[in-house]
Formats: C-alpha cells, sequence, structure tokens
C-alpha cells in the first residue's frame, strides 16, 4: 500500500465537508506529499475524482474498507 505523510479522518461527514476539508489540508503539504483520506460518503468516489481532475492534484489507487472509503492524493 502507498505510504502517507499525513491523514484526514472526515468520517461522518456529507458533502461538500469532506472535499473542502481536503482541500484546506492540501494547502499545508507541500508538493509530492501523500494525503490519506478517510470518509463514509459514497458521494465522495465521484467527488473526490471530480476534485483531482480540477485541480491538478493526483488521486492514486485507494479503495474501500468495509463501508469507509480510503483516498490517496498526491499534492501538485
Amino acid at each position: 500500500m502507498q505510504t502517507h505523510n499525513q491523514e484526514l479522518d472526515v468520517r461522518g461527514l456529507k458533502c461538500p465537508l469532506p472535499i473542502l476539508r481536503t482541500k484546506k489540508t492540501l494547502a499545508g503539504m507541500n508538493s509530492g506529499q501523500v494525503l490519506r483520506v478517510l470518509t463514509t460518503d459514497p458521494a465522495s468516489v465521484k467527488d473526490f475524482d471530480a476534485f483531482a481532475r480540477q485541480t491538478g492534484h493526483e488521486l492514486l489507487p485507494a479503495g474501500e474498507q468495509g463501508d469507509e472509503f480510503v483516498f490517496l492524493i498526491r499534492r501538485k
């Protein structure tokens, strides 16, 4: 599994909060660092894909763990 530099737990939050908190956390990270995001919102799958395309951050392969979703995002 991909290593990460920081982790953000947004489980239990609904759109748009996971994306907003991710954006804020990434802003404080260095280019090339990886953020691991944990969420329970099923809509986050499409949201994080769109977020990566719009911002230029790289969405790395991650997956699901039970009813939780894990996203790895490399800061541009």
